[in-house]
């Protein structure tokens, strides 16, 4: 909407341009969410419903009576920043209802005590293919991998479910990730920071993304703004969050989060970006996820002393602090991130 409205009387007011600077609808709408969401979840919180303990969760029982479902109100205040910060006619902004879709079906599944995790899959899947269809459209798609320097160009018979699997595996992981103060928010926050900085200043720049042989997204700083607008809500949520925690996203929330990170994925043509900016999202949801799928589809059993979400094995056999799970994993994620994303630019 604000380069809508430079558009219209920008001519007549020179200060307006500044709404057709990316770098100030980011930064303005990284504010603007943090302040709205840490002055209205303390004063709508009262009306979502509280959490009712997890069976074999560790600590569980802390958490029972909080309210739950806080990604009901930061995920709302996102899209509608979405609408404001992101220019009209953005392919991204026409995901703002998908990011919806992904709310409810999370603040139903925390009202309902948990969906049947079949019916959840489906839910899921029927978000990504929409998503990854409204991403990749029906031209074809560019994608490069590290190590392979010539772009490979994929139709949209094969870019879909590509993305459509990529998404729903980040929705899947970054929810089964959430059960540790700040831990969820922080790791997927970290992600969607490195994905929208890479949009913005890599991948959405001409220059340089042909410096680097990296095919370009001219939507690239489209993205990082739809970025740093969920980084915002997650800065003001976390000042509830962190622990002691007075509230809690559930499902509405870490649900959306994983859809948000997928799409950044798919955005940047690179699905390997999955593994390198959200390593041990996928390490602490995904690999529970492996591991009961190969027991039930198949009967194998793996990994057999480990607990998943793996922040239950820290806390149960390793005996860390919910601070240390944080601090540790938060340390690794960024770490791996930096490093690994740096090789995939350069090793081409």
């Amino acid at each position: 909407m604000l380069t809508w409205i430079y558009s219209m009387f920008g001519e007549a007011w020179g200060p307006l341009r500044l709404f057709n600077s990316f770098f100030f609808l980011s930064a303005t709408g990284f504010a603007v969410t943090t302040l709205a969401t840490w002055i209205l979840l303390p004063k709508l919180w009262g009306h979502l419903p509280t959490d009712q303990g997890r069976a074999f969760a560790v600590n569980a029982e802390l958490s029972v009576g909080k309210p739950v479902s806080a990604g009901l109100i930061f995920v709302t205040l996102f899209c509608i920043a979405a609408v404001l910060f992101v220019p009209f006619g953005s392919r991204c902004l026409y995901t703002v209802p998908i990011v919806l879709a992904a709310m409810m079906v999370g603040y139903f599944d925390d009202r309902r005590g948990g969906f049947n995790e079949y019916t959840l899959a489906v839910f899921d899947l029927v978000i990504a293919a929409t998503a990854a269809l409204v991403i990749c459209g029906t031209e074809v798609t560019p994608i490069w991998l590290p190590g392979w320097k010539e772009t490979i160009f994929l139709s949209p018979w094969l870019s879909i479910p590509l993305a459509t699997g990529t998404i729903w595996i980040s929705i899947n992981a970054t929810n089964c990730s959430d059960g540790v103060d700040g831990v969820s928010g922080s790791l997927a926050g970290t992600a969607i920071m490195v994905l929208g900085g890479l949009l913005y200043t890599v991948i959405g720049n001409s220059v340089v993304a042909g410096h680097l042989s990296i095919p370009v997204n001219h939507e690239g700083a489209n993205w990082a703004i739809m970025a740093f607008l969920m980084v915002g809500c997650l800065a003001g949520y976390l000042w509830y969050n962190a622990a002691p925690s007075l509230v809690l996203m559930g499902d509405a929330g870490s649900r959306p989060l994983g859809l948000l990170i997928g799409m950044l994925v798919v955005a940047t043509n690179n699905p390997t970006f999955i593994f390198l900016v959200a390593s041990v999202i996928l390490l602490n949801g995904a690999t529970g996820l492996f591991k009961v799928a190969l027991l039930r589809f198949f009967g194998l059993r793996i990994l057999g002393n480990i607990r998943f979400p793996l922040h239950d094995h820290c806390r149960k056999e390793l005996g860390w602090s919910n601070t240390q799970v944080l601090v540790r994993f938060l340390m690794v994620q960024m770490g791996l991130s930096a490093l690994l994303v740096l090789l995939v630019l350069k090793v081409r």
